[in-house]
C-alpha cells in the first residue's frame, strides 16, 4: 500500500510505502528512505521509534529510521583527504565535525520509490558532485525486504552506491529500537560480539585509539543490562565480510528479542540520551531520552582521518554494498 505522508517546505511530496510478509510489517517513507514503523503481527507493538506526521520528523526528528549518508557518523573537523586532496565538508555537529553527511545529507533528502511489492520496497537517490562538500556524483540505492531467517521474521536492508569520481561512502541505517512499552531502553539486555571499541573524546569523535573491552563498561560479550550512556563504535572486524550475527537485544519486560547481522566491520551503539521530548510517537510511545537504542552497522567513524581504520574510499567504477538484517526470533 502506498499513501501520501505530507509535503516538505519545498513542496516535495513525501510518500509512505507499506510492506508485509513472514509475520512482520513495515512502513517506509521516501523522506530519508526512513523506516517509519515496524511491527510483528504476533504482538502489534511498535518496535522502532517513529512519528505520525512529516511535520514531527522535520521538527523533532533525530535521524529516526533514516538511511544515512553520504557518510554516517562523524568526520573530524569536517575535513579529510580524498585522493590526496584535502576536502572540506559541511560542519553541522556542535563539536565542529561533519555528522551523518551534513545538514542536507541523505537523511534529509526525499528519495524516489523505484519499486514496491508486497514484501519489499526500493528507493533511489542521486547525490550530485559537491553536495555537502563531497566530490563525485553518487547514485545510491536502498532496498528493504521482509524475509524469514532461521524461521525468524526479519527485516533485511541492502544499501548500494556507485560514484563517477573518487569520494567517501559509508551508508547506514539509523532506527531507534525499543522492544517493549517501557519508554526506556536501559531495561533491555544487550550482547555485542566485539572485543574492541573506539575510544572517543567529549564530542563523540574517535580519538584514533582502539581499546580492548576487557574489564570496561564496554564489555558486552556476555549479555547484560544496558546501563549508562553510549555513543561508541564497536570493532567487529578489520574489513567487510560475509553476513554475520553481531548483536542481540532482549527485553525481559516483553519477552521479545532482536538479532542484528551485518557485513560491516563496525557497529555504533547509541543509547538515545540526546533524544528530546516532542512529536507524536506510535501509540503514545515516549520520544525523549533513552526511549530507543540504535545499533548501527557501518564502517568505523572518521576512517579517512585514521589510516589504521577500514577504508571508506570509493573509486569511480567501484561498487559499495552493505547488507544488514534485524531478526526477531521470538516473534
Amino acid at each position: 500500500m502506498i499513501s501520501s505522508f505530507g509535503k516538505t517546505p519545498e513542496d516535495e511530496q513525501v510518500v509512505a510505502g507499506r510492506i508485509s510478509a513472514h509475520g512482520l510489517s513495515a512502513t517506509i517513507l521516501t523522506w530519508g528512505a526512513a523506516l517509519q514503523d515496524l511491527r510483528l503481527d504476533s504482538t502489534g507493538r511498535p518496535l522502532v521509534l517513529g512519528f505520525t506526521s512529516l511535520h514531527d520528523y522535520l521538527a523533532h526528528g533525530m535521524y529516526h529510521g533514516a538511511t544515512v549518508g553520504r557518510v554516517i557518523n562523524r568526520i573530524g573537523g569536517a575535513s579529510a583527504p580524498i585522493g590526496g586532496t584535502a576536502c572540506r565538508f559541511d560542519c553541522n555537529d556542535p563539536g565542529g565535525h561533519t555528522l551523518h553527511g551534513g545538514r542536507a545529507g541523505y537523511a534529509a533528502r526525499n528519495w524516489q520509490m523505484t519499486d514496491h511489492q508486497a514484501g519489499e520496497i526500493t528507493f533511489g537517490l542521486t547525490d550530485p558532485h559537491g553536495s555537502m562538500g563531497f566530490p563525485g556524483t553518487v547514485t545510491a540505492n536502498c532496498r528493504y525486504s521482509l524475509v524469514s531467517r532461521d524461521g525468524a521474521p526479519t527485516l533485511r536492508i541492502e544499501l548500494r552506491a556507485r560514484t563517477d569520481a573518487p569520494t567517501l561512502v559509508n551508508l547506514g541505517h539509523h532506527s531507534y529500537f525499543c522492544l517493549d512499552d517501557s519508554g526506556d531502553i536501559r531495561g533491555h539486555d544487550l550482547r555485542i560480539d566485539a572485543d574492541r571499541y573506539l575510544a572517543a573524546d567529549a564530542t563523540s569523535l574517535p580519538t584514533g585509539v582502539i581499546e580492548q573491552v576487557d574489564g570496561s563498561r564496554f564489555d558486552f560479550r556476555l549479555r547484560r543490562r544496558v546501563a549508562g550512556s553510549y555513543d561508541h563504535n564497536f570493532c567487529l572486524a578489520d574489513a567487510r565480510r560475509g553476513l554475520t550475527p553481531v548483536a542481540w537485544l532482549d527485553s525481559p519486560r516483553s519477552g521479545l528479542s532482536m538479532r542484528v547481522s551485518t557485513t560491516e566491520p563496525g557497529l555504533q551503539l547509541y543509547t538515545g540520551q540526546g533524544l528530546t521530548d516532542g512529536g507524536s510517537g506510535h501509540d503514545g510511545h515516549a520520544t525523549g531520552p533513552y526511549a530507543g537504542i540504535c545499533l548501527e552497522p557501518q564502517c568505523w567513524p572518521d576512517a579517512p582521518n585514521n589510516a589504521a581504520f577500514p577504508s571508506i574510499d570509493l573509486r569511480a567504477g567501484d561498487s559499495y554494498q552493505q547488507i544488514s538484517e534485524f531478526s526477531f526470533p521470538h516473534g
